[in-house]
């Protein structure tokens, strides 16, 4: 069994409620801060969807200390490598920067923390920069509908997982400022965020730093966690299909997976590793080179708290191959591997791809800072990150089948067909 990890982790938690995460790494000139507030948007009400991913666009436009645009310019002009983003679960705003800039960074957090500009112009602004950036990235992108289309089959609509993360334009075109100000008091407040600093920097002073810049914004009283119960597996095998201006027809399945942070959860993700991911997966052996019907073909996992976590499959047609006959090869490797189970070599392979993108994740401070974040606030304990490989290395061949078989079979799937419009 391979040794657990050795990161060292400073655990706090100041009077206000923000916790705090130091891990100090002397061999590094940086530090990297990262900040996760616990909203993402499965905490959306229906009809105010997008809401979200709006504030990770306003909190770059000004605060009482900082004006509209300069939070990134003044970090640059450091040397930080600065960005944020949204999702499912979570909202995170990261900085990386010359250990000298670590007072700049938790000052510039702290004051959009505690004095975020929610004004009717950057609103209204903001507002236009998500619409564009939903037909840029998902309106006018081949395939750029796929996760909202498979998210609609996988959940029902009042499902907390039911839309995407980008949210409705009509929600957003609907909503008031009052609606989205409402929104920002619920959720940005310190004692519903976690605080992690990784790199070039002393517990103590570190410490003393976040107390200096955050201490004194007031606790603002975190809504209770959203507890969603798990769904059953899919049933009646819904299925869609689509066409669009897409360079080759594709297929793509999604299942309800465990929740993460569960042994069920790695065993599937050990399992869709053996299907499909990489060169030597099965789906890849057996469609894209033994079978030549498809260009391509994958399958990952999504690794949610809410009750439930996805699992995603995709393929693409060689031209001249009908759609149906990759479908059909696909879910013969599906049934395949919830009968059979993987081979030890396969599982033995599986587990490598695991460690190998585990430490590849920890090797830099920014994305060792975003897993202490990550693990603290969905899983409750950050020295996840020390423990996880040994956790994954455990399970067995058996567990991965029983896995496959109770979660991952042909039954249990969602189904939808991208077609190539014909000219």
């Amino acid at each position: 069994m391979p040794e657990a990890l050795s990161y060292p982790i400073s655990e706090h938690t100041l009077d206000n409620g923000l916790r705090v995460i130091i891990s100090p790494d002397p061999a590094t000139p940086t530090v990297a801060v990262n900040l996760w507030y616990d909203v993402g948007s499965r905490h959306e009400e229906p009809g105010r969807t997008g809401f979200a991913h709006l504030f990770e666009h306003l909190m770059f436009q000004g605060s009482a200390g900082v004006a509209p645009g300069d939070h990134i310019e003044v970090l640059q002009a450091n040397g930080a490598s600065v960005n944020a983003t949204t999702w499912f679960d979570r909202t995170n705003y990261f900085e990386a920067l010359p250990a000298g800039g670590l007072d700049l960074a938790l000052w510039l957090e702290a004051d959009r923390m505690h004095t975020l500009a929610v004004t009717a112009e950057n609103f209204e602004t903001q507002r236009e920069v998500v619409k564009e950036e939903k037909r840029q990235r998902y309106d006018n992108v081949p395939y750029g509908d796929v996760m909202e289309r498979l998210v609609a089959l996988t959940f029902p609509a009042s499902h907390p997982y039911g839309h995407t993360t980008i949210g409705s334009m009509a929600d957003l075109d609907a909503a008031a400022l009052t609606d989205v100000q409402a929104f920002h008091r619920r959720y940005y407040m310190p004692d519903n965020a976690v605080l992690s600093i990784v790199g070039a920097v002393e517990i103590d002073a570190g410490l003393a730093a976040v107390e200096k810049y955050f201490g004194h914004i007031p606790a603002g009283g975190a809504p209770e966690k959203l507890i969603t119960a798990a769904l059953g597996p899919i049933g009646d095998l819904p299925r869609e299909e689509t066409s669009g201006e897409v360079p080759a027809d594709a297929i793509h399945f999604s299942w309800r997976l465990p929740a993460r942070a569960t042994v069920e959860f790695d065993a599937c993700d050990l399992a869709m590793t053996v299907l499909g991911h990489g060169q030597t997966s099965r789906v890849e052996q057996s469609l894209v080179r033994r079978g030549e019907l498809a260009e391509s073909a994958s399958a990952s996992t999504m690794a949610l708290i809410g009750g439930n976590s996805f699992g995603l499959a995709q393929a693409r047609a060689r031209d001249g191959v009908p759609i149906e006959r990759v479908e059909e090869a696909y879910l013969a490797e599906v049934d395949r591997l919830a009968a059979d189970g993987p081979t030890e070599e396969e599982l033995n392979r599986a587990k490598a791809t695991f460690e190998r993108y585990w430490l590849q994740s920890l090797a830099s401070v920014d994305s060792r800072a975003d897993a202490l974040s990550n693990h603290a606030m969905l899983d409750g304990d950050p020295s996840v990150i020390n423990n996880r490989i040994a956790a994954v290395d455990a399970i067995d061949a058996d567990a991965v089948r029983t896995a496959a078989a109770t979660h991952l079979t042909t039954p249990q799937r969602a189904t939808l067909i991208h077609r190539k419009e014909n000219r």
